[in-house]
């Protein structure tokens, strides 16, 4: 017969992995509604997503969650807390105590306003109309502000909303970070726009059919490792990735005829989110050994694929051969050298998703000033646009033509993603230092690249990353594969190698 707490333990962990299955409901509604859900469906799909919602919230809060909580946390099972089951106690209870303090009420209206603020966005973007948009991040907005007075907070409203994403983080480390990242790559960048030195990325706006795209987009993701028999790629109006259940991961990218980085790196990028989802625990889903651990370790398996993966010479040594095959129109004749400075171009530009990376980081600056300048009332949405090109003009050196490749570019805001973004600079830094090890560790990943082996890095990263789920924090885990703490000098090192070697530096 079970002892008792191993039976308390068992319908604690059944009654969380019920609530993963409405979950997963959810996330397949949503999927659908960024994907191939009629327009004129969207008003019921948002009451489809309020009601789940409050379902999914009040099982998160139910009192049986807290009695069981109780009745563990002080026995064998929560002993070691990096343990699976002492994992699964730790987590459970910081979910529990944190979702407590959020009414139904609340929870229900936030998922209301940003289904339909999601769809807004698209028409306001697809019309390059701001103030149509207006209105529904206004609310969104109002509805975070209120989040964020629930949820509690010592130092900065836009506290409580990062911990969602990164938790335990705090706004000033975060910004402490970013500023530190941005000392150096301002000269940097400057050095490379002083070099005199232009990439031919005349090359990229050829014609490179939408067909082909998608076909040796896929022949990428699969070789990197993304399973295709547990997920599947589809276009979207703003690319993302999403996990529908234990084997059923979702990818995304949207294809421009004329400009072959836009799919290609996008398929990259979310295929690396994909291959983190695939690599936790199918025993575990559901519970937070089987759960991501932070959007920043998230992000550094996208950008690590992307870019430090995607974007390198051993890389292309190996596919371009078959991208010539791919596009017989496009690069006939082009040298290896040409695509590759070309696909490494540095040029201050306007759309964050299409950045190169030495400029990515301002990007993500941008929007991360601004959102916590909208939570606290600093800056109101009507003045939003403005500020926004201020900022670009301040960083960047440049300012959007309109609000479509401005202000309205993202979907995050619409969809109440506030504090999401800096996860993406977090992400960078992570991604680097994972890098490194797995180079050290692996005895050199250039030649497997041109021999086209993906897989030792991919299972290198499945084993220290992916796999150990939530059972370490997100900076502790990165520290126990790397064995050092986050900091950018791998990142700058790396960008310096590679994109100094391209520009003369």
């Amino acid at each position: 017969m079970a002892s008792p707490a191993v039976s308390a333990f068992e319908q604690l962990c059944g009654f969380t992995r019920e609530t993963a299955v409405l979950e997963s409901v959810q996330g397949v509604l949503e999927w659908d509604e960024r994907t191939y859900m009629p327009v004129d469906a969207g008003e019921y799909r948002a009451e489809q997503l309020a009601y789940l919602s409050r379902l999914i919230h009040e099982r998160r809060i139910d009192s049986r969650l807290g009695g069981w909580l109780d009745e563990l946390e002080t026995g064998p099972l929560a002993a070691d807390p990096h343990s699976d089951a002492g994992t699964t106690l730790r987590q459970l209870r910081r979910d529990f105590d944190k979702r407590r303090r959020l009414p139904v009420r609340l929870v229900e209206e936030l998922t209301r306003a940003c289904v339909l603020g999601q769809q807004v966005w698209v028409k306001a973007r697809a019309a390059n109309d701001f103030a149509m948009f207006a209105p529904a991040l206004s609310r969104i907005i109002e509805l975070k502000r209120e989040q964020a007075m629930a949820l509690g907070y010592v130092e900065h409203p836009y506290d409580a909303l990062l911990d969602d994403y990164e938790p335990a983080a705090k706004t000033a480390d975060v910004a402490r970070v970013l500023e530190g990242l941005r000392r150096e790559l301002a000269p940097f960048v400057a050095a490379i726009l002083d070099s005199g030195k232009q990439a031919p990325v005349e090359l990229l706006k050829r014609s490179y059919p939408v067909a082909a795209q998608e076909a040796f987009g896929k022949v990428a993701a699969a070789a990197i490792g993304f399973e295709f028999q547990r997920g599947r790629l589809d276009v979207t109006h703003h690319p993302f990735c999403t996990g529908l259940g234990p084997k059923d991961c979702r990818i995304t990218t949207r294809y421009d005829e004329h400009y072959f980085p836009q799919a290609f790196f996008g398929i990259l990028h979310e295929a690396g989110h994909g291959i983190y989802d695939q690599g936790l625990r199918v025993e575990q889903y559901g519970l937070p050994p089987g759960t991501y651990v932070s959007l920043g370790i998230h992000e550094s398996q996208s950008r690590l694929w992307e870019n430090l993966v995607g974007r390198s010479l051993p890389f292309w040594e190996h596919f371009f051969p078959h991208a010539q095959a791919a596009f017989p129109e496009a690069l006939r004749g082009v040298p290896l050298a040409d695509f590759h400075f070309a696909i490494n171009n540095v040029r201050p530009s306007l759309i964050r998703v299409e950045a190169d990376e030495a400029t990515y980081n301002l990007h993500i600056i941008v929007r991360f000033e601004l959102e916590q300048a909208l939570l606290t009332g600093e800056l109101s949405v009507a003045d939003l646009p403005a500020a926004w090109s201020g900022k670009y003009r301040e960083l960047l050196g440049i300012e959007p033509p309109n609000a479509a490749n401005g202000v309205l570019q993202d979907i995050h805001w619409s969809a109440g993603l506030i504090g999401y973004f800096p996860t993406y600079s977090l992400g960078n830094l992570y991604a680097a230092q994972l890098f490194d090890a797995a180079d050290r560790d692996l005895g050199g990943l250039a030649a497997q690249f041109r021999r086209g082996e993906f897989q030792p890095l991919r299972e290198w990263l499945r084993e220290k990353v992916h796999a150990p789920g939530q059972c370490y924090p997100a900076a502790e885990l990165a520290q126990r594969a790397t064995g050092q703490p986050l900091g950018h000098a791998p990142l700058m090192r790396q960008l310096r190698e590679r994109l100094g070697a391209l520009y003369g530096l």
